[in-house]
């Protein structure tokens, strides 16, 4: 819930952003001078790349979420309560011993998009945020494939 409202914030922010802009914009362009112009055109196109990276994000964690509904209505996430440190994050190590089974269902069924959210949830609590959504992604193409 705190990742969306994050994302949420820094949309706002972003929509903030880009009236200020717009509005520098057009008073640079209205100056005629070349390199004022030129400042004008990146205080146009550098939000526009910026907004299109957090509206990646936000179709990525709708497509994420939408994986995990559907995996929590069919009984399938895991099960395993896996011992948590004091800040509430989970042990490492206990996450470590876990992987292997999630690795050995995704090699025995690769087009399966359920072994592949489960991988990305081990990556996750391992600590391995970079595979963790490589998965994700993975599991998302997989279940639109299968559709």
């Amino acid at each position: 819930m705190t990742a969306r409202a994050g994302a949420i914030a820094m949309a706002v922010v972003l929509g903030l952003y880009l009236v200020f802009a717009v509005y520098y914009a057009v008073v640079l362009f209205s100056t005629g001078v070349p390199v004022a112009i030129g400042i004008g055109v990146a205080l146009l196109v550098l939000p526009l790349i910026g907004g299109a990276f957090i509206a990646a994000e936000i179709v990525f964690g709708i497509r994420a979420e939408r994986l995990a509904r559907t995996l929590e209505a069919e009984g399938g996430l895991p099960d395993e309560e896996l011992p948590a440190r004091v800040s509430g994050r989970v042990d490492r190590g206990a996450a470590d011993a876990a992987f292997p089974a999630f690795r050995a269902a995704v090699d025995a069924a690769p087009d399966d998009w359920r072994g592949w959210f489960r991988l990305a949830l081990a990556y996750d609590a391992a600590g391995d945020r970079r595979r963790a959504r490589w998965a994700t992604r993975e599991a998302i193409a997989r279940e639109r494939q299968a559709r």
